[in-house]
């Protein structure tokens, strides 16, 4: 595990410095933004941002797109997640590129990066809390229009497949202190984990970098949960 740990870091380290926070461009997106619109928080890490795949298909995007199909007029999402960040990380974003605004829909996918560093489990567990809270805070439906997806097994990968059992095994815990906290708050809570496993089997729900989701594992994501999601708005 230790090997993985210093390749992965390096590897993390890399990606990690062409990945931001970021609210994409109307431009790139099928309608222009409008103030009147519905609006997209979506707060996590590389699985967020779309780490190796094209801005299109990162599954907050393809969320939109698929709410819009369904003829909701919802703005791009306000994207604020980085590859290689763990909660802290989050949180910290969080405060300083976050002030009073409020949105319709709020996402929280993290945990990855805190299993992957070998942090504290408990410590992510108190992560959480706060960063629930404050999701709560920026939905202006409060927990209702909250929701969680859970962490997404990356020992299913060619980068993780020497170690799958391992990855497996401590990512089912982290993702069982997700589940208790989200029920904890009242919130919605997706399970991708089982798709994410798919990718052991089809490569082709695997980026080419041989670590994160292609973009035909977050449609998977997309299409397991976005119904309930735009059950959300009405």
């Amino acid at each position: 595990m230790r090997s993985l740990l210093i390749v992965f870091g390096l590897f993390m380290f890399i990606v990690g410095c062409s990945s931001s926070s970021e609210a994409l461009k109307p431009e790139e997106n099928d309608i222009p933004d409008n103030p009147n619109n519905l609006s997209y928080l979506a707060l996590g890490d590389s699985y967020t941002i779309g780490e190796s795949v094209s801005e299109d298909m990162r599954w907050p995007v393809q969320l939109v797109r698929q709410l819009r199909i369904k003829g909701e007029e919802i703005n791009a999402p306000k994207i604020i997640a980085k590859t290689g960040w763990t909660t802290d990380n989050l949180l910290n974003a969080m405060d300083a590129n976050l002030g009073n605004e409020k949105y319709n829909l709020v996402s929280v996918l993290i945990g990855v990066n805190n299993q992957y560093q070998n942090k504290s489990i408990v410590d992510y567990e108190a992560d959480l809390n706060t960063i629930f809270s404050e999701a709560i805070e920026f939905s202006k439906t409060g927990k209702e229009g909250v929701f969680v997806v859970s962490i997404p097994d990356y020992g299913a990968t060619p980068f993780g497949a020497s170690n799958a059992e391992e990855i497996g095994r401590e990512i089912a815990e982290f993702n069982a202190v997700l589940k208790k906290v989200t029920d904890q708050f009242g919130l919605s809570y997706y399970n991708i984990t089982p798709i994410s496993k798919m990718g052991k089997s089809d490569r082709s729900l695997v980026a080419n970098d041989g670590l994160h989701p292609s973009g035909k594992m977050y449609t998977l994501w997309v299409n397991l949960f976005g119904d309930e999601v735009f059950d959300k708005l009405q």
